[in-house]
């Protein structure tokens, strides 16, 4: 973990957020700037600036999975959801430690951005 990144201060639990899942390999939380009805950031307690820096295709798959389970918790896998990882600057990427942004609740239009 690195010292001074947002995303690892609150996998360290020293921000205080409200975890929605917690396991040995990532955290869940809402977005303080949500997009949608249901906007929740899955961050890997693993600092990884980003996507191109990830080597664990099983813990990258993992976000995934726990963005599905929650999105079951949070009532819109029946009716449709959002998974993005934004990579550098350029794609809108703010805090660079990888993560998943969970979007739903509403309908999304595409192309997006």
């Amino acid at each position: 973990m690195a010292d001074d990144c947002l995303f690892c201060r609150i996998a360290r639990q020293e921000i205080p957020v409200q975890l929605i899942h917690e396991s040995d390999d990532c955290v869940a939380f809402r977005d303080i700037k949500p997009q949608a009805p249901v906007h929740v950031l899955v961050v890997p307690r693993e600092h990884i600036a980003s996507l191109n820096d990830a080597r664990d295709p099983g813990l990258i798959g993992r976000l995934s999975l726990v963005a599905a389970e929650i999105a079951e918790r949070e009532g819109i896998a029946t009716t449709g959801y959002r998974t993005v990882m934004n990579t550098n600057a350029d794609a809108g990427q703010t805090v660079f430690h990888v993560h998943l942004h969970l979007l739903g609740g509403r309908s999304m239009a595409w192309p997006p951005g």
